[in-house]
């Protein structure tokens, strides 16, 4: 049996332990690169796969993310993964398209991602705060506004609004398949959230495998013709070959 209350504060002292509060949207991937010996792949893993944990026995990880799903389910799938990271004692994870789906392990993950990145409370706020403004019943533009603000994708905010009771059952599985993208961009928003990234930016490697890298080399442990193939080996062709776009902005 799931212990939800229990995922919530987990979910609450990671967040607390990653240096946020528990009342705003937070940066997961910036929260991500700063955790200690993690490497996180951006790679297209396919359609049934969004995410995978992979934990060695020396307390390194990594963490692949499906980059041809969109934005908003990446983040999902990158909270999920922080479970299994955290809090699973398994050293291999991986995570399914469908949230919801799979072992008791797997819903614990979904449920502790929905709860990292829109705590209960600070849901329930943005909610109400919408609803007194925009009439009793919670409408689609302000289930869009929500997920906009949390950074997660159309489903996450969907269920969630419904499990802390805003959107009835009847409700819920037309809500669900709503595309919703036109809608937002309508509203004003940014519509990255229900993209996927363009397709020359689908393979990435950041964290602990490209300071490993840099340090391998500062040492004089390899070469440098070794640490540009250890770079390009991780989709690093920016950093072999200075293909990153614009320049640097001083302030």
């Amino acid at each position: 049996m799931i212990d939800y209350a229990d995922l919530m504060t987990k979910a609450e002292r990671l967040r607390k332990q990653l240096g946020e509060d528990n009342n705003s949207p937070i940066d997961i991937f910036a929260l991500a690169q700063g955790i200690d010996r993690l490497t996180i792949v951006y790679y297209p893993l396919g359609s049934k796969i969004s995410g995978m944990c992979i934990k060695g026995a020396d307390g390194r990880c990594t963490i692949a993310l499906n980059s041809a799903m969109t934005l908003g389910r990446q983040r999902f799938s990158l909270a999920h993964e922080l479970y299994h990271l955290f809090y699973d004692e398994s050293m291999k994870s991986v995570c399914a398209k469908s949230i919801g789906t799979g072992n008791e392990v797997e819903k614990k993950a979904d449920a502790f991602a929905a709860y990292f990145l829109m705590p209960r409370a600070a849901l329930a706020d943005k909610a109400d705060s919408l609803i007194s403004k925009h009439g009793g019943k919670i409408s689609l533009q302000d289930i869009i506004r929500i997920e906009q603000y949390f950074g997660v994708s159309h489903q996450t905010a969907v269920y969630q609004l419904n499990n802390c009771g805003y959107i009835n059952r009847d409700d819920l599985d037309t809500l669900l398949n709503i595309s919703v993208r036109r809608q937002a961009e309508s509203m004003g928003f940014n519509s990255d959230l229900y993209r996927p990234l363009p397709e020359e930016k689908q393979y990435c490697t950041y964290g602990h495998y490209i300071d490993q890298a840099d340090q391998l080399l500062t040492r004089d442990i390899v070469s440098s013709g070794k640490y540009e193939e250890l770079l390009l080996a991780a989709f690093r062709d920016d950093l072999v070959y200075g293909t990153e776009e614009g320049g640097e902005l001083i302030d």
